[in-house]
Protein backbone atom coordinates (compact mmCIF):
# COMPACT_ATOMS: atom_id res chain seq x y z
CA UNK A 1 0.00 0.00 0.00
CA UNK A 2 1.31 3.42 -0.83
CA UNK A 3 0.93 6.93 0.76
CA UNK A 4 -1.29 7.92 -1.88
CA UNK A 5 -3.92 4.40 -1.09
CA UNK A 6 -3.73 5.01 2.24
CA UNK A 7 -4.76 8.42 2.43
CA UNK A 8 -8.11 7.66 0.38
CA UNK A 9 -8.56 4.60 2.45
CA UNK A 10 -8.39 6.59 5.82
CA UNK A 11 -10.30 9.91 4.38
CA UNK A 12 -12.65 8.23 1.88
CA UNK A 13 -14.03 4.70 4.13
CA UNK A 14 -15.71 4.93 7.19
CA UNK A 15 -14.89 2.62 10.24
CA UNK A 16 -17.61 0.38 10.47
CA UNK A 17 -16.24 -2.10 13.23
CA UNK A 18 -14.18 -1.09 16.77
CA UNK A 19 -12.80 -3.58 18.03
CA UNK A 20 -14.40 -3.61 22.07
CA UNK A 21 -12.31 -1.63 24.43
CA UNK A 22 -12.87 -1.85 28.39
CA UNK A 23 -16.09 -0.08 29.45
CA UNK A 24 -14.67 2.38 32.33
CA UNK A 25 -16.74 2.89 35.81
CA UNK A 26 -14.88 5.82 36.65
CA UNK A 27 -12.54 8.54 35.03
CA UNK A 28 -10.47 7.68 32.31
CA UNK A 29 -6.80 9.45 32.13
CA UNK A 30 -6.46 10.78 28.66
CA UNK A 31 -3.35 9.80 27.03
CA UNK A 32 -2.42 9.62 23.16
CA UNK A 33 -0.06 7.70 21.06
CA UNK A 34 1.68 8.26 17.34
CA UNK A 35 1.54 5.50 14.76
CA UNK A 36 4.22 6.70 12.76
CA UNK A 37 4.37 5.21 9.40
CA UNK A 38 7.20 5.89 7.27
CA UNK A 39 7.22 6.52 3.54
CA UNK A 40 8.80 4.22 1.58
CA UNK A 41 6.80 5.24 -2.00
CA UNK A 42 6.18 1.71 -3.29
CA UNK A 43 4.95 0.90 0.78
CA UNK A 44 4.54 1.75 4.04
CA UNK A 45 6.31 0.67 7.39
CA UNK A 46 4.83 1.00 10.90
CA UNK A 47 8.40 2.52 13.24
CA UNK A 48 7.03 0.52 17.39
CA UNK A 49 9.05 0.41 20.29
CA UNK A 50 9.53 -2.32 22.87
CA UNK A 51 9.81 -0.97 26.61
CA UNK A 52 12.42 -0.63 28.64
CA UNK A 53 12.83 -3.78 30.35
CA UNK A 54 13.26 -2.56 33.52
CA UNK A 55 9.75 -0.36 33.62
CA UNK A 56 7.44 -1.11 36.57
CA UNK A 57 4.75 -1.27 34.04
CA UNK A 58 4.51 -3.42 30.84
CA UNK A 59 8.53 -4.19 30.86
CA UNK A 60 9.24 -5.23 27.41
CA UNK A 61 5.83 -4.97 25.74
CA UNK A 62 5.72 -3.58 22.20
CA UNK A 63 4.14 -0.43 21.59
CA UNK A 64 3.58 3.25 19.92
CA UNK A 65 5.55 5.94 20.85
CA UNK A 66 2.88 7.68 23.33
CA UNK A 67 1.67 8.31 27.30
CA UNK A 68 -0.67 10.44 29.63
CA UNK A 69 -1.74 13.71 28.01
CA UNK A 70 -0.36 16.44 30.52
CA UNK A 71 -1.38 19.94 31.66
CA UNK A 72 0.86 21.58 29.55
CA UNK A 73 -0.61 19.63 26.19
CA UNK A 74 -3.27 21.79 24.69
CA UNK A 75 -4.64 18.56 22.21
CA UNK A 76 -3.59 14.89 21.86
CA UNK A 77 -1.63 15.35 18.79
CA UNK A 78 0.51 17.83 20.97
CA UNK A 79 1.05 14.99 23.22
CA UNK A 80 1.40 12.36 21.05
CA UNK A 81 4.41 14.33 19.74
CA UNK A 82 5.74 15.57 22.62
CA UNK A 83 5.79 11.74 23.67
CA UNK A 84 7.38 10.76 20.44
CA UNK A 85 9.65 13.36 21.28
CA UNK A 86 10.59 13.01 24.37
CA UNK A 87 11.27 8.53 23.63
CA UNK A 88 12.34 8.76 20.35
CA UNK A 89 14.03 12.00 19.51
CA UNK A 90 11.22 12.50 16.88
CA UNK A 91 11.10 15.78 16.18
CA UNK A 92 7.14 17.78 15.37
CA UNK A 93 8.34 19.38 12.54
CA UNK A 94 8.89 15.17 10.72
CA UNK A 95 5.72 14.60 11.39
CA UNK A 96 2.78 15.11 9.12
CA UNK A 97 -0.47 14.49 11.44
CA UNK A 98 -3.43 12.94 8.91
CA UNK A 99 -5.93 12.20 11.35
CA UNK A 100 -6.72 10.33 14.61
CA UNK A 101 -8.80 6.82 15.25
CA UNK A 102 -11.30 6.30 17.66
CA UNK A 103 -9.94 6.40 21.26
CA UNK A 104 -9.43 3.45 23.05
CA UNK A 105 -10.12 2.67 26.55
CA UNK A 106 -7.36 0.17 28.42
CA UNK A 107 -7.95 -1.52 31.54
CA UNK A 108 -5.78 0.50 33.55
CA UNK A 109 -7.98 3.47 33.23
CA UNK A 110 -6.34 5.33 30.05
CA UNK A 111 -8.48 6.61 27.18
CA UNK A 112 -5.76 6.37 24.17
CA UNK A 113 -6.06 8.53 21.28
CA UNK A 114 -4.23 7.10 18.32
CA UNK A 115 -2.53 9.81 16.03
CA UNK A 116 -1.26 8.59 12.69
CA UNK A 117 0.89 10.77 10.76
CA UNK A 118 3.57 10.42 7.91
CA UNK A 119 7.40 10.34 9.23
CA UNK A 120 10.55 11.00 6.73
CA UNK A 121 11.60 6.97 6.63
CA UNK A 122 15.80 8.70 7.04
CA UNK A 123 14.31 9.67 10.63
CA UNK A 124 16.92 7.92 13.05
CA UNK A 125 15.33 7.54 16.11
CA UNK A 126 17.52 8.54 19.66
CA UNK A 127 15.96 6.29 22.33
CA UNK A 128 15.31 7.17 25.84
CA UNK A 129 16.82 4.46 27.48
CA UNK A 130 14.80 4.97 30.49
CA UNK A 131 12.18 4.52 28.70
CA UNK A 132 12.54 2.71 25.41
CA UNK A 133 14.54 -0.62 24.71
CA UNK A 134 14.65 -0.27 21.13
CA UNK A 135 13.05 0.81 17.88
CA UNK A 136 12.03 -1.42 15.10
CA UNK A 137 9.84 -1.32 11.73
CA UNK A 138 7.21 -3.20 10.51
CA UNK A 139 5.47 -3.86 7.05
CA UNK A 140 2.37 -2.04 7.47
CA UNK A 141 0.41 -4.50 4.85
CA UNK A 142 1.63 -7.66 7.66
CA UNK A 143 -0.13 -5.79 10.66
CA UNK A 144 -2.99 -4.80 8.66
CA UNK A 145 -3.69 -8.11 7.06
CA UNK A 146 -5.89 -9.80 9.35
CA UNK A 147 -4.64 -13.20 8.28
CA UNK A 148 -2.09 -12.26 11.09
CA UNK A 149 -3.82 -11.54 14.01
CA UNK A 150 -4.11 -13.94 16.14
CA UNK A 151 -7.43 -13.53 19.02
CA UNK A 152 -7.29 -15.00 22.61
CA UNK A 153 -10.87 -14.46 24.09
CA UNK A 154 -11.07 -13.96 27.79
CA UNK A 155 -14.03 -12.40 30.07
CA UNK A 156 -14.18 -9.42 31.33
CA UNK A 157 -17.57 -8.96 33.49
CA UNK A 158 -18.70 -12.09 32.58
CA UNK A 159 -18.49 -11.43 28.81
CA UNK A 160 -16.00 -12.37 26.51
CA UNK A 161 -13.15 -10.08 25.16
CA UNK A 162 -11.11 -10.47 22.86
CA UNK A 163 -6.93 -9.52 23.23
CA UNK A 164 -5.24 -10.03 19.75
CA UNK A 165 -1.68 -10.69 19.18
CA UNK A 166 0.12 -9.95 16.08
CA UNK A 167 3.64 -11.95 15.70
CA UNK A 168 6.65 -10.42 13.84
CA UNK A 169 9.47 -12.03 13.68
CA UNK A 170 10.64 -12.33 17.45
CA UNK A 171 8.29 -9.93 18.47
CA UNK A 172 5.01 -10.24 19.77
CA UNK A 173 2.38 -7.35 19.23
CA UNK A 174 -0.27 -7.21 22.04
CA UNK A 175 -2.89 -5.67 24.00
CA UNK A 176 -3.36 -2.15 23.40
CA UNK A 177 -0.99 -2.26 20.86
CA UNK A 178 -2.91 -4.62 19.03
CA UNK A 179 -6.26 -3.64 19.28
CA UNK A 180 -5.40 -0.54 17.67
CA UNK A 181 -4.00 -1.66 14.67
CA UNK A 182 -6.50 -3.97 14.43
CA UNK A 183 -9.49 -0.79 14.29
CA UNK A 184 -6.70 0.61 11.89
CA UNK A 185 -7.17 -2.50 9.44
CA UNK A 186 -11.09 -2.03 9.92
CA UNK A 187 -11.05 1.09 8.73
CA UNK A 188 -8.44 0.37 6.08
CA UNK A 189 -10.09 -3.00 4.71
CA UNK A 190 -13.31 -2.97 6.33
Amino acid sequence: MTRTEFLHQFHHLRLTRREPDYPLKAEARPAAVLIPLLDYGDKLHVLLTERAHHLRHHPGQISFPGGAVEESDETVVEAAMREANEEIGLPRQNVEVIGLLPTYRTVSRYKVAPVIGFVDPNFQPQLDANEVESAFEVPLAHLLDRRNHLVHTTHRDKRPFPIYFIPWQDKMIWGVTAAILRNLSHHIHP
